[in-house]
């Protein structure tokens, strides 16, 4: 039988993940392929070696690895069990980007004949090299370009985010599928309510990197839309280096009375604390889905998304928000446009969150991945001979 692996460096092997978004996307799409009959296997690296069954069907497997720094040096423990324990008909997903031990992994796995899929969890949009700019661009031709063009496929959360692949020479298969939800974090619709007075509350929960998640963008839209009427801002997360910069620019503008700063709460679910706010915003520079906007449609709040993010899409669809474009202007127009219409809020957020709870549940996202992860039979045998270069066309 067909053996499905997923490896992630850093995934958590005593409790299911609440908080890191990739390791909740490793989670969700392993308990679906588990709930559908599959054999999935998490593999992950750590200071102390462990197995476990998860309650939701699939094993983890930690392996001791003596390096805790980023390091193209795998656990020699992991090593073995990839020479002894996973076959050329299995699959193996790498899980990460501009990451050195995905990488490795890869140049194992095609020393061992075996095809491997790269879910890097974001697209190569062109502001993903606009910080670190040149270790990005040197670690790109030297490891990351390689390692995409040798895998028998790319596993993309938005089948658009395949054109910045081609953008920069990556012809390689690939494989799109969104994420889901976490049956567990479905709030009664009971507990849904929805002002329709009082100062209106705006909310992200994510961790606090600007450059990424739009967050600077973010502030100084919402300072021109307080030129027109009262709001607050909230942001929460856990620190990513630019808390102290997004706080000195809050002061810069003047909000600070309209700004609150959170540090996470991993506590509470996501959709609890988002049942607190009024508009979830995530103008991302560059974002493969967002789960939290996920969950704040099943929290029933309207969304600002941008453009970039996979959910993107769905938030369209579904009339559970605007998409912008990651621009302070478009930010600022999203949110003068949601608070003209509060009186829409409700029916918004239960569109979204219907919309998420028909289209987007896990089980139905594996089986269209045991689909795509079925066509690995027909692997060229030039991917695995030693050049690299060899591309897949779809």
């Amino acid at each position: 039988m067909m053996k499905i692996f997923f490896y992630l460096k850093h995934f958590p092997l005593c409790n299911p993940p609440c908080s890191e978004g990739v390791s909740k996307a490793v989670h969700g799409l392993a308990s679906g392929l588990a709930a559908i009959g599959q054999s999935v296997t998490v593999l992950s690296e750590g200071p102390a070696a462990g197995y476990r069954r998860s309650e939701f069907g699939y094993d983890i497997r930690t392996f001791s690895a003596p390096h805790t720094h980023p390091t193209m040096r795998l656990s020699p423990a992991l090593v073995a069990y990839i020479k002894t324990e996973i076959n050329e008909g299995d699959r193996v997903i790498l899980n990460g980007i501009f990451h050195r031990s995905v990488a490795a992994m890869a140049r194992l796995l095609k020393r061992q004949r075996i095809p491997y899929i790269v879910a890097p969890h974001d697209p190569y949009h062109p502001t993903i090299f606009q910080k670190k700019k040149w270790l990005k661009i040197i670690y790109w031709y030297l490891q990351e370009a390689p390692m995409l063009r040798a895998a028998w496929a790319v596993q993309i959360l938005d089948r658009r985010h395949q054109h910045y692949l081609h953008q920069r020479g990556i012809k390689t298969k690939t494989i799109a599928l969104p994420n889901g939800f976490d049956p567990s974090d479905i709030p009664p619709a009971s507990r849904l309510q929805w002002r329709q007075q009082g100062i209106p509350h705006l909310y992200f929960l994510g961790r606090f990197d600007a450059h990424n998640k739009g967050l600077d963008l973010l502030l100084t839209a919402a300072s021109q839309v307080l030129e027109y009427q009262g709001i607050h801002v909230t942001l929460q997360g856990p620190e990513w280096g630019d808390r102290a910069t997004l706080q000195a620019q809050v002061i810069r503008l003047g909000i600070q009375d309209h700004v609150t700063f959170l540090a996470p709460d991993y506590q509470s679910s996501p959709t609890k604390l988002m049942m607190e706010y009024d508009i979830f915003c995530v103008p991302s520079r560059f974002e493969g889905f967002s789960l939290s906007a996920l969950e704040a449609m099943l929290a029933g709040r309207v969304i600002v998304i941008s453009e970039v993010a996979g959910l993107a899409s769905y938030v369209n669809e579904s009339g559970a928000g605007l998409v912008v474009k990651p621009t302070v202007e478009s930010i600022q127009d999203a949110l003068l446009k949601l608070l003209e219409c509060r009186d829409r809020w409700r029916s918004m957020g239960l569109s979204g969150r219907n919309y998420v709870l028909a289209n987007l549940k896990w089980e139905t996202i594996a089986r269209s991945a045991l689909r795509a992860y079925g066509g690995i039979e027909t692997l060229d045998a030039a991917a695995v001979s030693g050049s690299g270069n060899v591309t897949y066309l779809e």
